[in-house]
């Protein structure tokens, strides 16, 4: 049986978060935006690198993240 590895997505900078796409169990697939993101007037979409299902989310909408911080834990089989 092969072993589940976790894959965290992060924030690559400070910013607020404006939405989240997904919840525990949702499957995802590469590309798919997980999160949106705002610094300075922008809006950054946060997408999976990989396929897998969401483990956790680490953030709501209205929170302020620092760069590095989880946003979604991806459970990748």
């Amino acid at each position: 049986m092969p072993r589940e590895q976790v894959t965290e997505i992060v924030a690559e900078m400070v910013a607020n978060v404006l939405s989240v796409a997904v919840g525990p169990g949702d499957a995802v697939a590469v590309g798919d935006t997980v999160a949106l993101l705002e610094s300075m007037k922008m809006e950054i979409p946060m997408l999976a690198e990989v396929a897998g299902t969401v483990r956790a989310v680490k953030v709501a909408p209205g929170d302020v993240v620092q760069e590095g911080d989880v946003l979604v834990e991806l459970l990748v089989s």
